[in-house]
């Protein structure tokens, strides 16, 4: 399981986070993510947690707090969705015009 970290300062430093939440337990693993194109942070990450129990005691306790002048959106992070069957692109499209017999 994973907690997803929201509207953090661009600022925060992996070492940021993993002091934060260690006093909620021990800390195995931070993420966060960046922008492809400019490198740049991109105000969320996801921190993993040796126990469930740790985790939860975390997101209770941070939800809504103050951090570096922003308000922390904490909870369970949501599985990845499966971004190859989510549509779109080229097919599939209901043209009438494109019918061939």
């Amino acid at each position: 399981m994973s907690i997803y970290v929201g509207n953090l300062s661009y600022q925060v430093t992996q070492d940021d986070l993993v002091e934060v939440f260690s006093e909620y337990g021990t800390v195995n693993r931070v993420q966060l993510p960046t922008d492809r194109e400019t490198g740049r942070m991109r105000g969320f990450a996801f921190v993993e947690m040796k126990s469930d129990e740790e985790e939860a005691a975390a997101i209770e306790a941070l939800d809504g707090a103050e951090w570096l002048g922003r308000d922390l959106k904490v909870s369970k992070a949501k599985p990845r969705e499966d971004r190859s069957s989510a549509g779109g692109g080229w097919g599939g499209g209901n043209r009438r015009n494109d019918r061939r017999f």
